[in-house]
């Protein structure tokens, strides 16, 4: 059976819809609207006889049809996209084109990334990158990325990883004017007495904070009134004397310079694992991915 190119584009627009389960992100991806995508699809559908997706208000699931196509298709579109990114490696460095799709935690995006990229495209200038910036713990595949930026320990099992920097040493600061008001802590113990804010990770869970010295190891449910899952929020209202802060040392490395902020606790100060990148093993690693790692390899933002 001989296949049109319409069809293939059909299957094409299918394939984005299943995989980001949203019309909206589908569209996103492809450069469409996301009505446009549902008229593709219904057409699509009506064609065929079938019905693929179950649509709601809220959510965007496959019926047991669109499952069925979606096996079928996985790996054969995979091979076509490999087969064509593999011409990426004949052409030169400056000409190879394609688009990189990326989930990264937050602290990867301004930590790694934002002193990479200027360079990647000065010397890629063909090949798009699309990040998504999440703190959740979301499944690359599911999301329609080509790779994820997590800190090491938190890479899934079944996905191939590179290290992309260094460990990064955790610290905790406070403002001038909040410390002279509250005092210092001398030993982790002490932050029962402060305002500390709180860190909800991707999971919803809260992290408990760590420290290190010598050979003693302390985790504790740091107290206060505040949660939040944004670094330049707790930057703000840290600057702004409204508590303690735990954070990688690079992401307040400006402020403590600016004197805006202090360092407490330094001597319990521990080394966490670095960044790595993740990505599916059973395929082949696109050029534009492959390109960017070398490019973050080299400049090594934050050691190696």
């Amino acid at each position: 059976m001989r296949i049109n190119r319409a069809e293939l584009a059909d299957l094409g627009t299918f394939l984005a819809i299943a995989r980001h389960r949203s019309f909206r992100r589908a569209g996103l991806e492809l450069g469409v609207s996301a009505s446009a995508l549902s008229h593709a699809l219904k057409a699509m559908e009506a064609r065929l006889g079938v019905r693929l997706v179950n649509r709601t208000s809220r959510s965007v699931t496959l019926t047991a049809a669109g499952e069925d196509l979606l096996v079928s298709l996985d790996a054969p579109f995979s091979a076509i996209a490999s087969a064509l990114d593999v011409l990426n490696q004949h052409r030169e460095p400056t000409k190879a084109t394609g688009r990189v799709r990326l989930n990264v935690l937050e602290h990867a995006s301004t930590l790694l990334l934002a002193p990479v990229l200027p360079l990647f495209h000065e010397r890629h200038p063909r090949i798009e990158i699309d990040v998504r910036v999440s703190n959740d713990l979301l499944d690359v595949v599911d999301t329609g990325a080509d790779a994820g930026i997590r800190y090491g320990g938190t890479v899934p099992q079944d996905m191939i990883a590179q290290r992309l920097s260094a460990d990064l040493r955790w610290v905790v600061v406070g403002a001038p004017a909040y410390l002279d008001l509250h005092g210092t802590p001398e030993h982790p113990s002490d932050l029962a007495a402060h305002r500390c804010l709180r860190i909800r990770l991707g999971d919803e869970s809260l992290y408990r904070w760590e420290f290190e010295r010598k050979d003693e190891a302390i985790a504790l449910d740091a107290p206060g009134a505040v949660t939040l899952d944004n670094t330049q929020f707790a930057l703000s209202l840290t600057v702004s004397g409204g508590g303690l802060a735990y954070l990688p040392e690079a992401c307040v490395g400006p402020s403590i310079a600016r004197g805006e902020l202090r360092v407490v606790l330094a001597d319990w100060a521990p080394l966490g694992p670095g960044f790595h990148i993740y990505y599916p093993g059973r395929r082949q690693l696109p050029t534009g991915l492959r390109l960017f790692i070398d490019v973050i390899r080299e400049v090594k933002p934050l050691g190696l």
